[in-house]
């Protein structure tokens, strides 16, 4: 999402390094590019206003003067002063405390992604929180909205309240409510109807759910592809309600990051998730410090280390060391890995927490294709498992079967092979040298 502002300032910064001491000219003018690039990334202005004054005011400080790298000095400002615009180190984790069940509200326009996001939620809820999370279907209006949420519960294998034909959504949460309490549940997930723009109609019928929950947490769901008209519409739900939180959905699109920038500082609430795709797994806290690093092209290595902790099974990998130092690894291992990588999510994702590794010169010309992926991962299922075990085996009539069963090409299947040997050989060369700790996010691709 932030592709373009990360590179106007990569730019920016770049010319700044460039010099040895900085003037206060030369400031002014690299911030009033910062400026441009901001407004550029639809950044609500008065944010951006407030934003370049408060970095101006440290930059042309004694301390950055007399810094023996004042560009560092101007980019570390800057990148401390993105991080306080997006929350800072307030604690932006989902308030759970109260008497049991905890009742979260979700709440914003339709096509938001409340829907989803209640789904996305309960999964994080019950893997990562260990809690029991219960979904209600609160949108009588919307076509299908019920059966959506039953059937994402029912995917995640999660309880689902069905609502009663006549019931209106605040007799809907109360009745929820008492079935949860008697159910083994902890937390109610209560996903609200929206509309397609903000009426005193919604309003006041959100205004009676809340009445009738008094919720810990009313977290307002935002489209950040929407831009300004997201932290528009955040402010007016904030008012009438007083929301606790914003949850940005479709992270991943091509919106140049507006909403994410301005948010916080316009509604004073934090962003506590954000919706990086469509599947249920595709979420993730909000760290204002790990964003601010990506921004400026500085990578997450905090979230890469997380996702691969969330990937790679401890056991799994002491095994499949004890394979690689005896020169056992084959074609099941190596699908096996294949498994683990994607769970960390797109690829191209992945690489971009990686710090500097956005800057390198034809990198973008290399984006990872996800496709091939899945082409060699159909290439080993075409398999049987002796000859995942003994790739020898694997003549030409083999190989033109398992083309025809992956949907690939005989050149494909050779192609695999042939990488396949040249991993092995270069995985014999490391255990030959006593590489240690060798680990299943080291295998190249």
């Amino acid at each position: 999402m932030f592709e373009t502002l990360t590179e106007r300032l990569d730019q920016v910064f770049k010319r700044l390094k460039g010099r040895g001491k900085l003037s206060e000219k030369d400031i002014k003018e690299a911030l009033r590019e910062v400026r441009l690039a901001l407004l550029e990334a639809d950044v609500n202005y008065k944010v951006v206003k407030d934003f370049i004054t408060g970095v101006e005011a440290k930059a042309t400080g004694h301390e950055v003067a007399e810094s023996l790298t004042p560009a560092q000095q101007v980019i570390k400002i800057v990148h401390g002063d993105l991080i306080a615009l997006m929350g800072g180190s307030e604690d932006n984790s989902i308030k759970l405390s109260g008497p049991s069940p905890i009742a979260l509200m979700l709440v914003g326009l339709q096509g938001s992604g409340k829907t989803t996001t209640a789904g996305k939620i309960a999964r994080y809820l019950r893997d990562t929180k260990k809690r029991r999370p219960y979904l209600v279907p609160a949108d009588p209006y919307r076509p299908a909205a019920v059966e959506q949420l039953q059937t994402l519960a029912a995917s995640l294998h999660i309880p689902c309240y069905a609502p009663g034909a006549n019931d209106d959504p605040v007799e809907t949460v109360v009745k929820a409510r008492e079935q949860a309490r008697k159910a083994d549940v902890d937390t109610i997930i209560f996903d609200t109807a929206g509309r397609l723009h903000i009426d005193e109609e919604l309003m006041e019928e959100l205004r009676g759910i809340k009445q009738a929950l008094n919720p810990p947490e009313i977290l307002f769901v935002a489209d950040a592809m929407t831009g300004q008209d997201a932290v528009n519409v955040a402010t007016g739900f904030n008012d009438a309600l007083g929301i606790t939180g914003v949850v940005l959905t479709k992270m991943d699109g091509d919106a140049r990051g507006g909403a994410a920038l301005s948010i916080k500082a316009v509604t004073r609430q934090p962003i506590k998730f954000v919706g990086t795709g469509e599947k249920l797994d595709a979420w993730e806290p909000f760290y204002p410090d790990r964003m601010a690093s990506r921004i400026l092209g500085m990578g997450d290595v905090l979230s890469l280390i997380e996702k691969a902790e969330e990937a790679f099974d401890e056991q799994q990998a002491k095994a499949l060391e004890k394979k690689i130092r005896k020169d056992e690894f084959n074609l099941e291992d190596f699908r096996q890995q294949l498994h683990q990588i994607k769970k960390m999510g797109p690829l191209e994702d992945i690489l971009g927490m990686i710090p500097g590794l956005g800057k390198l010169k034809g990198i973008k010309a290399l984006r990872p294709d996800e496709g091939q992926l899945v082409r060699v991962e159909a290439i080993v299922d075409s398999m049987t498992v002796k000859e995942r075990h003994n790739p020898r085996l694997i003549n030409g009539s083999r190989r033109l079967r398992i083309a025809k069963g992956s949907g690939t090409t005989v050149q494909d299947v050779n192609r695999l092979l042939k990488q396949f040997a040249m991993m092995k050989k270069m995985i014999k060369q490391f255990t030959a040298r006593g590489s240690r700790g060798i680990s299943p996010g080291m295998l190249p691709m």
